[in-house]
């Protein structure tokens, strides 16, 4: 279920579908790299602002799904603007700073994104950009990210498939929105 909160920016209307807590797993590969399987939360919320905050945390799980030790890390802020292009400035544990822009597709819940500029710390490992594409598929958030080095053209490096995540205040408030006049027998409100 898609919400639009009230002191949502209007600006972020064509965002709404990604706000929430987001949990779920992928695989991550690439060269030089271990391949792994790994779990994921990620949370977009907002402020009211003209913008909405992204977090996301990953990490490598073991074969029977158990958190083995922390993946990755981003911070980020997002905007869309009235053609419905799209801007990101992310912030990555390892030292990478990216700026992203994409578009939000027509007609469908779906946002193209590449990366425009990169700055790196010393620390950081060799990236030089990449390219993501998330999605809403019935109420799953799907997203596969590419990357590149000066040393492995871009390619696939991490996808994941997220479930909304449901809290007891989501329930709540979701009840309190039931109308009065609901059906006894549970039955009738299918007919």
């Amino acid at each position: 279920m898609i919400e639009i909160p009230s002191d949502l920016h209007k600006e972020l209307v064509p965002l709404a579908f990604l706000l929430g807590n987001w949990a779920g797993a992928g695989v991550h590969d690439f060269p030089g790299s271990e391949k792994c399987n790994f779990g994921q939360e990620v949370t977009f919320s907002h402020d009211g602002r003209d913008f909405l905050e992204y977090q996301s945390h990953t990490w490598v799980l073991d074969n029977d799904g158990n958190k083995v030790r922390p993946l990755e890390s981003e911070h980020g802020f997002w905007r869309v603007d009235a053609d419905r292009k799209v801007e990101i400035t992310m912030v990555r544990d390892d030292g990478v700073v990216e700026i992203w822009y994409g578009e939000l597709a027509k007609q469908k819940p779906q946002i193209d994104l590449v990366t425009d500029a990169v700055a790196r710390t010393a620390a950081s490992g060799p990236y030089t950009g990449g390219k993501r594409l998330y999605g809403y598929v019935k109420s799953d958030l799907m997203w596969v990210g590419e990357k590149q080095t000066p040393e492995v053209e871009l390619r696939p490096y991490m996808s994941a498939h997220l479930k909304k995540v449901v809290t007891p205040e989501d329930v709540e408030r979701w009840a309190k929105a039931l109308p009065d006049d609901m059906p006894d027998d549970g039955i009738a409100f299918f007919k």
